[in-house]
């Protein structure tokens, strides 16, 4: 199985080229559907130890429904498929530069939750336009084991997110384990209390926010991901549900610049539009660097050739 590695941001992605399953044809949201059903194996032995960790996600090349995208691709971790992932279309157009399958100026790729458009400044540095992004629900309240009554807004920016504007714990290195062990509890919280996004959907990223470092960053976050790994970026989707939620609240205009930090001290660039449904388009700004080419082999008696899943 061929892939090639790349970080945004500080978070990886690992490209499928080729070698994965044959998902077959038909809409990409179908044969994503096939993938988290059929191959969650596929998807752990590419993405988990020991071919990979915990914080890394799979973007599966697979041919687009329409021929004028780029590509077509399928996000996903070691638990099921993702919708969409900011961070990974970044590293994604960095990757097919590398490959010298585009060229810099605007392409389109297509997702499981509609096309998507990046644009390719030059090698390093990518804008993608995400899908419409919204605010479910304002001010949720989730008991949460050990803290007591937290608040948070419910959105949706290509994955669900509850996002809590004022993080108790102070969003630095040195506390990555104890907000790590903070978002599961929040998100365990969400879960006994049935809070969930729109038609039941799992809310699987919880983000915590707070004041930044940088004197140009507007704020700094902490994102917990799917399987239970921080987000080392800003996160895409994160943001994007993020300016859902400023837009809502009149406290971002459409075009104005936003930089948002991550835990790790990188960065995005983030502005929207209006969408046409009441949400919000966003444009997610970030630099990906390829880090590696690899051939993945999986011997039939290596016992973990599945990946280690504790």
């Amino acid at each position: 199985m061929r892939v090639i590695d790349s970080h945004t941001a500080g978070e990886p992605t690992r490209v499928v080229l080729d070698g994965g399953p044959d998902l077959g044809s038909g809409p990409l949201a179908e044969r994503a559907a096939r993938l988290e059903r059929d191959h969650l194996d596929f998807c752990a032995s590419v993405v988990l130890e020991p071919r990979g960790h915990d914080a890394m996600i799979g973007a599966l090349l697979v041919a687009p429904d329409d021929p004028e995208c780029a590509a077509g691709v399928i996000y996903f971790n070691n638990l099921k498929n993702l919708g969409m992932c900011g961070h990974a279309t970044i590293g994604l157009g960095a990757t097919l530069a590398h490959l010298g399958r585009i060229a810099p100026g605007t392409h389109r790729l297509d997702t499981p939750v509609g096309q998507v458009g990046f644009e390719l400044h030059d090698a390093n540095r990518v804008s993608v336009v995400n899908v419409e992004s919204y605010r479910l629900h304002k001010d949720v309240t989730v008991e949460v084991d050990g803290l007591g009554a937290v608040m948070g807004d419910v959105a949706w920016g290509g994955n669900w997110f509850f996002l809590v504007k004022d993080s108790p714990v102070a969003l630095t290195g040195q506390n990555i384990r104890a907000l790590t062990d903070l978002t599961l509890r929040i998100r365990a919280g969400l879960d006994r209390a049935g809070i969930t996004g729109r038609n039941g959907a799992w809310i699987d990223h919880i983000e915590l926010f707070g004041p930044p470092v940088s004197d140009t960053a507007h704020s700094r976050n902490f994102v917990l991901c799917p399987g239970g790994a921080y987000d080392r970026s800003p996160c895409g989707t994160g943001c994007s549900a993020k300016l859902a939620c400023l837009a809502e609240d009149g406290l971002l205009a459409p075009g104005e610049t936003y930089i948002q930090e991550s835990v790790i001290g990188s960065t995005y660039e983030i502005s929207y539009a209006p969408g046409r449904h009441g949400g919000v388009i966003s444009t997610v700004t970030g630099q990906a660097f390829v880090t590696g080419e690899a051939n993945l082999i999986f011997n039939p008696a290596d016992p973990y050739r599945t990946g280690i899943r504790l």
